[in-house]
């Protein structure tokens, strides 16, 4: 049984990845910052008692990153996917109105956070089974098709974790841990937007499938949900 940990889980695409991962038949661990407000999580919680935990975890607080690792560290031995979905973007950003605290606080969430929850959680990870790291990204961070202004915070923080994404896969890549970027497409959520193309269950089951078929060879690279490389 494939056990997952899922950063940003009470909504939109990390609630998705939880409801696909216990379909799945997957141990799931599900964090977030406030359980208690998470009322379809823990509905999941009644429907799969044995296989889905949830734990609170802020990715910008240290003490709730180091708490979660504890409590999967008294159920399970190891993990076998961590997927770093928590993310924020900042609407309306435009120059001359920047503001450091909101880009700061961006660049917490959707590039540090991610970091610090892999450092926490990797000796569980070097201790699974054929074991990956999924930092969900966006197409938005990639410098290449950068070919308009704004998303100031948004687009920079994420070029900054597919740089992190790069990094780690080479340190973890003698201990065969598996280090992706990717990107889920435009989806449905409360960020993507009613216009958004994609429903969620659509995404992360792609998402979902081409961590499935990911290799050694794969590592430090970004994809698309679809499996297609996305340009950095």
């Amino acid at each position: 049984m494939k056990r997952v940990l899922i950063t940003g889980a009470n909504r939109g695409l990390g609630l998705a990845f939880a409801r696909e991962s216990l379909a799945r038949g997957y141990r799931v661990f599900a964090t977030c910052r406030h359980p208690e407000e998470a009322d379809e999580l823990r509905a999941l919680t009644a429907e799969h008692p044995d296989r889905l935990t949830v734990l609170r975890l802020d990715v910008t607080n240290e003490e709730t990153i180091e708490a979660a690792a504890h409590a999967v560290r008294s159920q399970e031995r190891a993990l076998d996917l961590l997927i770093n979905n928590a993310g924020t973007n900042p609407s309306g950003e435009r120059i001359g109105h920047l503001d450091a605290e909101t880009m700061l606080r961006t660049y917490h969430v959707n590039s540090v956070g991610p970091m610090l929850v892999t450092q926490a959680h990797l000796d569980l990870l070097r201790a699974g089974d054929d074991p990956k790291i999924l930092n969900i990204s966006s197409t938005s961070g990639s410098l290449a098709r950068k070919s308009s202004g704004g998303g100031y915070s948004y687009s920079s923080s994420k070029a900054a974790l597919n740089m992190l994404t790069r990094a780690l896969a080479f340190d973890l890549q003698s201990d065969d841990v598996i280090v992706v970027a990717v990107h889920p497409g435009w989806v449905r959520t409360d960020m993507g937007g009613e216009a958004a193309p994609l429903a969620p269950t659509e995404s992360v089951k792609g998402v979902l499938d081409v961590t499935d078929d990911l290799s050694d060879a794969d590592t430090g690279m970004f994809y698309t949900y679809e499996g297609r490389q996305a340009p950095w």
